[in-house]
């Protein structure tokens, strides 16, 4: 069975940073293109970011780029992202998925993770 795994969340100050990692098993990970997503509480599901199969391109959501920075290694079918410079914006669950297919409208992510709360606070 597919399974997708993140870890890496916690509670930190404004200005802090945070690396969340997400584990993938049961799929041939370098097939995949990957997502990170996350959703506060009583708001709308963000994109966050994205790669490509071969980690070779990367997208990022607006209210992140700069701060962000997502990363695979298909070695270990993982996928990391990097949280620098945190504002209590970033406060949510945060998901990882997987997208067996992307085209010019955006991926289809056809597995997700259970998420791993982040939560920034002064």
């Amino acid at each position: 069975q597919v399974q997708l795994v993140e870890s890496g969340g916690g509670l930190v100050q404004v200005g802090g940073s945070l690396r969340l990692s997400c584990a993938a098993s049961g799929l041939t990970f370098s097939e995949y293109a990957m997502g990170w997503f996350r959703q506060a509480p009583g708001k709308e599901r963000e994109f966050v970011a994205h790669v490509s199969w071969t980690g070779g391109s990367t997208y990022y959501g607006d209210s992140v780029k700069g701060r962000f920075t997502m990363s695979r290694d298909n070695d270990k079918n993982t996928v990391d992202l990097q949280m620098n410079s945190l504002k209590p914006e970033d406060t949510g669950v945060y998901y990882c998925a997987a997208s067996e297919g992307c085209s010019g409208y955006g991926c289809t992510y056809d597995y997700w993770g259970q998420g791993t709360q982040v939560t920034v606070s002064s």
